[in-house]
């Protein structure tokens, strides 16, 4: 018989590399509804040392990625029992773990995200479910994003579920399956210019906001050829690195209308993506508090709802449906949708390994 509660951790590690964001949760099931409660809740940041390492291991060699894994791995374990010593956890059905995505080429049939090694359950004491992506590109899928399962049994009431994290995603439904894909980069390339200017990130899009479009990259941005793809399709640092860049810095215009003109290509395609104008959408990740993305969004989608939750469904809600693909896992249920990632067949993946 199936349980009908979960105690669960849900860790997630993202591409804008705000660090690792670990949620205790609470999960409950009666008659096919689901309910969930976020308890204690952190994001740990990394060093300036680690930054470095995951920005730049898309260049790495096997042996050096291999020895990375290993040592992410080892990290990974200590800020997971740090965070259940802290916090005094007990009884836990399981770790939930996305790990850090490092390649992700699922036009290759390939994807990594580091942290997934057995040893994660030897170093934390606990069964822990994790590398999620692995098998959904073995079937054919993209491998992402796999979060939108999630929207669907959590937060139904929305018309539209969009995250703004290093890239934005957005998930809906369409004639009974679930849509999802990702949209453009976002955190990615606006802290990589706010880096320049010794900030970590820009607050509340402050300096984007003192800066200048420039009509001729934002077409050239516009026009890239992944923006006219059909779904499902999905986004990696390599894109970043190789295409959006590149094209940025050949232009000598200030940051701050390198910030302006990619805010205002962040809001064109998300309005862009969305088959209705109409409706509710749900914004979570870190790009919710930047004000001035959102103003712009709302400029070019008038006759959408824009919410913005709580806290901790802001910070957390990636972990917290990691959390919950882990513990559908456990029950050997869906946990991967084919209308999303275009895999063969709907699927549970996942890999459990025992305490």
């Amino acid at each position: 018989m199936q349980n009908s509660t979960y105690n669960v951790i849900g860790v997630m590690s993202g591409t804008s590399l705000d660090g690792v964001d670990l949620a205790h949760i609470n999960f409950s099931i009666e008659k096919d509804k689901w309910a969930f409660q976020i308890l204690e809740s952190e994001t740990i940041g990394y060093s300036e040392k680690w930054i470095d390492q995951l920005k730049n291991a898309v260049d790495f060699s096997p042996s050096a990625l291999e020895e990375l894994n290993n040592d992410y791995t080892n990290l990974l374990g200590g800020i997971i029992s740090s965070f259940i010593q802290k916090h005094c956890i007990e009884n836990l059905d399981a770790v939930c773990s996305h790990g850090h995505t490092i390649l992700h080429q699922p036009q290759n049939g390939f994807t990594l995200q580091i942290g997934n090694l057995p040893k994660i359950a030897e170093l934390t004491h606990q069964k822990v479910i994790c590398d999620f992506r692995v098998q959904d590109v073995k079937l054919g899928g993209q491998g992402a994003p796999l979060v939108p399962i999630g929207d669907r049994i959590l937060f139904s009431s929305y018309d539209y579920c969009l995250n703004l994290g290093g890239f934005s995603n957005v998930s809906f439904e369409e004639e009974n399956n679930r849509i999802a894909f990702d949209i453009s980069p976002v955190n990615t390339v606006l802290n990589f210019y706010s880096n320049q200017l010794g900030l970590d990130y820009d607050d509340k899009g402050k300096i984007s906001r003192t800066g200048k479009i420039h009509d001729q990259l934002l077409a050239e941005l516009n026009a890239l050829d992944f923006y006219q793809k059909r779904y499902p399709k999905s986004l990696g640092f390599e894109f970043v690195k190789e295409t959006i860049l590149p094209i940025i810095e050949k232009y000598y215009i200030t940051i701050e209308d390198k910030l302006r003109t990619f805010t205002e290509h962040i809001a064109i395609q998300i309005a862009s993506a969305l088959p209705k104008k109409l409706g509710t959408i749900l914004v979570t990740g870190g790009g919710a508090y930047n004000t001035f993305l959102i103003e712009r969004m709302q400029l070019h989608l008038p006759d959408i709802k824009i919410e913005i939750p709580d806290t901790k469904t802001i910070e957390f809600k990636e972990a917290l449906i990691f959390a919950l693909l882990g513990v559908l896992k456990l029950r050997g249920e869906i946990n991967v949708l084919s209308s999303v990632t275009g895999a063969k067949t709907d699927h549970s993946s996942g890999v459990i390994y025992p305490n």
